[in-house]
């Protein structure tokens, strides 16, 4: 089995690799920067660039299934500018894909997509499942919608479509989770407004093998990856909290506060998803980390 993968040099590609590499799987992995490619025994690189439309069809070569992560961070503010980026960086790149592909026909059998519960609408008491048809009307949510709808199209060429909605990625090494821990370990933690908003999330480790999975069992539609056992905003603060061991009696963070520093950015600690896992649990995926002291217990201690 031989994949490629879009993203590769980010958080969640990282933790792929390594997994995938582990399995013995060849990957190849396409960059938008030269000097990051480096062709290893397992893993080799090729180029592509997305303003010129360019691509290294040869990172085809010997391939059945394709990992596509890339997409530029969410994580910083949103200028009018940068929310095209956002858009962009995700519907060009599949359309550049595409268009690679179709130049190979019957050769790729599997797309797997990373998409996002952010397309779920805001809601408190809601328990989303993949099911659901509504899609939230911030602009994360039309990014999400159109991410996904970009992707669609390699079901015009037989390719089975697997698009993995992606939930509140913790990680020690880089994403929200250091940023939440940043001001807990100094004393001014909190929870951002009332904190009964819901954070499905799922550990960094679990999400890497939910990709691989996915892959490796040739699934097809819409898959939630987040844990078993959401939480609201206090309780996930209380959490982190209790993993650093550190007291929390600051008063919460209230939303005008937020807006005015991170802008339309801030949606991300107020929006509310309550998402299901049990879908791919149903497929035969087991989690290693299902509650978030355990997650935490892992990256953090």
């Amino acid at each position: 089995m031989r994949v490629l993968i879009t993203g590769a040099t980010g958080l969640v590609g990282n933790e792929l690799m390594t997994l995938l590499e582990k399995n013995g799987i060849e990957i190849h992995y396409l960059s938008t920067s030269k000097s990051k490619i480096i062709s290893g025994t397992k893993a080799k690189g090729f180029y592509w660039n997305l303003k010129n439309a360019t691509i290294d069809e040869s990172c085809l070569e010997g391939v059945d299934t394709i990992i596509h992560l890339a997409g530029a961070t969410v994580s910083k503010r949103w200028t009018a500018a940068y929310k095209q980026e956002i858009i962009e960086s995700r519907v060009l790149s599949t359309r550049l894909l595409f268009n690679a592909v179709k130049n190979h026909p019957n050769q790729i059998k599997q797309i797997v997509s990373a998409s996002a519960i952010g397309i779920y609408p805001d809601s408190l008491t809601a328990f989303y499942t993949e099911d659901e048809k509504a899609v939230d009307n911030s602009f994360l949510g039309q990014v999400v919608f159109k991410w996904e709808e970009s992707i669609d199209v390699f079901k015009r060429l037989n390719i089975k479509v697997c698009k993995i909605r992606i939930g509140l990625v913790l990680s020690n090494k880089g994403g929200a989770l250091l940023e939440m821990v940043k001001p807990v370990k100094v004393g001014f933690g909190s929870p951002f407004g009332t904190g009964k908003q819901m954070q499905s999330w799922i550990h960094v480790t679990d999400l890497a093998a939910i990709f691989a999975f996915a892959s490796q069992n040739q699934l097809e539609g819409v898959y939630n990856a987040v844990a078993p056992h959401p939480v609201n905003n206090t309780e996930l603060t209380k959490s982190i909290a209790k993993a650093v061991k550190k007291p929390l009696f600051m008063p919460n963070i209230p939303r005008f506060a937020m807006r005015m520093i991170l802008g339309e950015m801030h949606e991300l600690l107020f929006s509310s998803q309550k998402v299901s896992a049990q879908k791919i649990q149903q497929a035969g995926f087991q989690f290693q980390y299902s509650t978030v002291d355990k997650a935490l217990e892992d990256l953090l201690t």
